[in-house]
C-alpha cells in the first residue's frame, strides 16, 4: 500500500483556505494538548503499571520448538564472515504466511522486533498481538515500531498496550502531531502544513526472532494480507530468511527504534488523555476480536502449532542458500540535503543495471520515477538489450486508482522507449495461490474451517472502482525482482516514485540460480493469461495512425494538461482467445489469438473510470509523490 497522498497544488484560494485549514487544527490540537509536565508525569504512571510478572522460569522461556528458528541457529553456528548459509522460504500463500508468523513468535526465547507500516485491529492483528503478548508475559523482550498513520491507532488499545507489561514496549514512527489517531482534518493539515515531514513514512515490515530468524516482505499485519478479508485481498509475498541476515534485520530495527522520530506510545497526548479519563488503563481494550470469527482464529492457532505439517507443506519452496544482503533505507533517509541516504533505490538500480538477458519486475504500482526511466532507456539502448517483463495491477484490480492512471498515461512510454512487456492483473484470477479451495501447507481440515472467501461484493466509494461482476476480488502487492534467473529479490520497495523519495524501504538480495528461478516462475504464473491481461499496442486505425501516435505522445509530454478524449490510446488490454497460444506482440497471427478488451476491462462505467480519465487528462503533476 502507497503511504498518504500528497497535496497537488491549486487555485491561490484553494491554498488560502488549505491553509487557514492547518492553522485552525494546529490551533485547535495546541489547546487540548496536556502540558508537557503533565504528559510526563502521565507516561511514567503507565510505566509503572506494567506487569513484572513473568509466567516462565525455565531458560528457553516455555516457548514452542519451531523448526525454522531451529534452522536459524543452525546457519549461524555453520556460518563464517567468508560464508554465511541461510535457508530461506518463499511464503507465497496468505494463511502459510500468518501460521509462520504466530509460529516464530511463539517459538522466542529472547527477543521479538516486529516493525510494520499498517497493523490493524482485525483478526490477524488479534492472533499476532496475542502472541506477543504471550511471549513478552513469558520473559521475552518485545519491541513493536509501528507507522504512526496506520499502525493500531486507536488511543484506547495503545494505553493499554502501553501499561501492560514491562517487556512489552510500543513505538510509533513520525507522529505529526503526537497522536495515535491522525483525525481527517488533521490528515488534511498535515498535507498543508508540515508537507515534507507528513509524508516520510516508514514502509519496513520485518518481522526477527532470537537475532536468527526473520520475515520481510510486502505483508503488514491486517486480514486482507492473509486472504481474510470479505471483500478485496492482496496476492503477496514474504519471504523468511533463517541466518546470519536476521541480525542485519535487528540492527536495522534498533536504528529506526532509537530514531528521533520514534515516539513512546505512552508519550502520545490521546493516549495520555485516555489514560487520565479513564483513571488508568482502559478496561477489555486488550480483547477485541469478534466473536463470530471464533472458528477461524482457533484454526490458524492450530496451525502455527502443527510445526510438522508447516514444514511439510512449505518444503518446495524452501532453499539452501549462501550469502544473502540485507539492504535498507535508515532514518537518515528522512534528512535535508546530501544526509538523505537511498540505499534500498541506489543498489537495486545497480542491480538492475547489470542484466544481460532478462528483467522480470512485480510491483503493484507501475509509475517511474526520473532515475528508473533513465535506467531502462540505458538498458534498451543497448545493442542486444535485455528483455523485460512487468507484473502489476490493473485498474479492475487495484487499490490505488489514482496511481493506476499515471501508469496508463505513460504506457505508450513504458511499451516503445522502456521496452517494457506489461501483464495487468486481473481482480479475479483463475490460478493463483489465494484460492478458496485451499490454505497452503495448513491442509484439509483447515481449508473447510477457513472461510476465505466471504459474502459477494462490489468495491465501495472509497475502495477499489466498481466491477461489473461481484465477488471477492484480488489485487496485487508483492514486491520482487528476478536478474537473469540468477538473482532474486524480495522486499517493500514498489520502484515508484514514493518508495524512491519519501517511504523507507528495505529487501533483501539472494544471488543463488534455483531460488531466483522459483522467484520467476511465482511471478510469470501471475503474468500468464488466466491471471493478467496482456499490454499491447491497438490495432492501426485505418486511417491518421501516425497523427494518433504523435498526439498520444505529444499529450505526455504535457505536465498539466493532456488529451485524453483523444479516441485512439496507443496500447490496450487484450485477452488470450481460447484455443490460442500465447503468441508475442508482433507476431501475424497475434489479432487472431488475442482479444481487445477495451483500456479498463471489467470495470463499469461510473464514477471511479471517470476519475481515472481526469487524472491522467489532468494528473501529470502528482507523478513524483505517488
Amino acid at each position: 500500500m502507497s503511504a498518504a497522498p500528497s497535496w497537488p497544488g491549486g487555485t491561490a484560494a484553494r491554498r488560502v483556505r488549505a491553509c487557514a485549514l492547518a492553522f485552525a487544527v494546529l490551533l485547535l490540537a495546541a489547546c487540548q494538548s496536556l502540558p508537557a509536565p503533565e504528559r510526563a508525569a502521565i507516561a511514567a504512571e503507565m510505566v509503572a503499571a506494567r506487569s513484572t510478572v513473568v509466567d516462565c522460569a525455565l531458560p528457553e522461556r516455555c516457548a514452542t520448538p519451531s523448526s525454522f528458528r531451529e534452522a536459524g541457529m543452525a546457519k549461524l553456528a555453520a556460518s563464517t564472515p567468508e560464508a554465511p548459509r541461510h535457508e530461506l522460504v518463499l511464503l507465497e500463500r496468505g494463511p502459510d504466511a500468518l501460521a509462520v508468523r504466530l509460529a516464530l513468535i511463539r517459538s522466542a526465547q529472547q527477543t521479538v522486533e516486529l516493525k510494520s507500516f499498517i497493523f490493524e485491529a482485525d483478526d490477524s492483528g488479534q492472533l499476532v498481538l496475542d502472541a506477543l503478548l504471550d511471549a513478552a508475559e513469558r520473559g521475552v523482550r518485545v519491541r513493536v515500531l509501528l507507522d504512526q498513520l496506520y499502525g493500531l491507532s486507536e488511543p484506547n488499545l495503545q494505553a493499554a498496550l502501553a501499561s501492560h507489561h514491562r517487556n512489552f514496549e510500543l513505538r510509533l514512527y513520525n507522529p505529526t502531531f503526537d497522536e495515535a489517531r491522525t483525525q481527517p482534518l488533521q490528515f488534511a493539515a498535515g498535507i498543508v502544513c508540515c508537507f515534507r515531514r507528513f509524508n516520510q513514512r516508514m514502509h519496513g515490515k520485518n518481522l526477527v526472532v532470537d537475532d536468527a530468524v526473520a520475515i520481510t516482505g510486502g505483508r503488514n499485519v491486517q486480514d486482507r494480507y492473509f486472504d481474510w478479508d470479505p471483500v478485496y485481498n492482496y496476492r503477496d509475498r514474504d519471504l523468511l530468511v533463517a541466518g546470519p541476515a536476521a541480525r542485519a534485520m535487528r540492527d536495522e530495527f534498533d536504528l529506526f527504534w532509537d530514531a528521533e522520530r520514534s515516539v513512546p506510545a505512552e508519550g502520545l497526548v490521546d493516549v495520555a488523555e485516555r489514560w487520565r479519563r479513564d483513571g488508568g488503563a482502559p478496561p477489555g481494550r486488550l480483547d477485541f476480536r469478534d466473536r463470530l470469527h471464533e472458528g477461524r482464529l482457533g484454526t490458524m492457532r492450530q496451525a502455527a502449532a502443527d510445526d510438522a505439517a508447516l514444514r511439510a507443506g512449505l518444503r518446495d519452496v524452501t532453499f539452501d542458500v549462501g550469502a544473502v544482503r540485507f539492504i535498507a533505507d535508515l532514518p537518515e533517509k528522512h534528512a535535508s540535503g546530501a544526509a538523505a541516504r537511498r540505499d534500498a533505490s541506489r543498489v537495486m538500480r545497480a542491480i538492475i543495471a547489470g542484466a544481460r538477458e532478462d528483467v522480470l519486475l512485480q510491483t503493484p504500482y507501475l509509475v517511474m520515477s526520473r532515475p528508473a526511466r533513465e535506467l531502462f532507456q540505458d538498458l534498451q539502448e543497448r545493442d542486444d538489450p535485455p528483455t523485460v517483463r512487468v507484473s502489476t495491477n490493473s485498474l479492475a484490480a487495484t487499490d490505488a486508482f489514482p496511481v493506476y492512471a499515471m501508469s496508463h498515461k505513460y504506457k505508450r512510454a513504458y511499451l516503445r522507449e522502456l521496452g517494457f512487456r506489461i501483464h495487468e492483473y486481473k481482480p479475479y484470477p483463475t490460478d493463483t495461490p489465494i484460492d478458496p479451495a485451499s490454505t497452503g501447507a495448513l491442509g484439509a481440515q483447515a481449508a473447510a474451517d477457513f472461510p476465505l472467501f466471504g459474502s459477494a461484493t462490489r468495491g465501495g466509494n472509497d475502495g477499489p472502482v466498481p466491477l461489473r461482476r461481484a465477488g471477492v476480488r484480488v489485487g496485487l502487492h508483492s514486491k520482487s525482482i528476478v536478474i537473469d534467473r540468477r538473482i532474486g529479490i524480495v522486499g517493500t520497495h514498489n520502484f515508484d516514485p514514493r518508495s524512491d523519495h519519501w517511504n523507507t524501504e528495505s529487501l533483501v538480495v539472494v544471488e543463488d540460480a534455483a531460488f531466483a528461478d522459483a522467484l520467476a516462475d511465482a511471478i510469470e504464473r501471475d503474468m500468464a493469461p488466466e491471471n493478467a491481461w496482456l499490454i499491447a499496442p491497438r490495432a492501426k486505425p485505418p486511417l491518421l495512425s501516425g497523427l494518433s501516435y504523435s498526439l498520444g505522445k505529444l499529450s505526455e509530454a504535457l505536465p498539466v494538461f493532456d488529451l485524453w478524449i483523444w479516441p485512439f490510446p496507443y496500447a490496450r488490454s487484450y485477452a488470450l482467445r481460447p484455443g490460442c497460444e500465447p503468441l508475442p506482440w508482433g507476431d501475424p497471427r497475434f489479432f487472431e489469438c488475442w482479444e481487445d478488451v477495451g483500456d479498463f476491462p471489467e470495470v463499469e462505467v461510473g464514477s471511479k473510470r471517470i476519475y481515472t480519465r481526469i487524472i491522467t487528462g489532468f494528473g501529470a503533476g502528482l507523478t513524483p509523490i505517488l
